[in-house]
């Protein structure tokens, strides 16, 4: 069964973009750089909502 949650083991920040990218199956690098483009053209708005979703996904079990 899958499960969003926060990648301990492959993060840099918080785990949120290795979390996400684990989740669908992509590379988490492209993951990371589709937020920082998000949030540098949102004018900060995405690092609102990558603290959001930190805050929100549960971090895995696997350290």
């Amino acid at each position: 069964m899958k499960r969003l949650h926060r990648c301990m083991g492959n993060k840099i920040f918080g785990g949120v973009c290795s979390g996400i990218g684990e989740y669908f199956g992509i590379d988490p690098t492209i993951v990371r750089l589709v937020a920082a483009l998000l949030s540098l053209g949102s004018l900060g708005t995405g690092i609102i909502i990558y603290i959001i979703f930190w805050c929100i996904m549960p971090p895995d079990t696997v350290i």
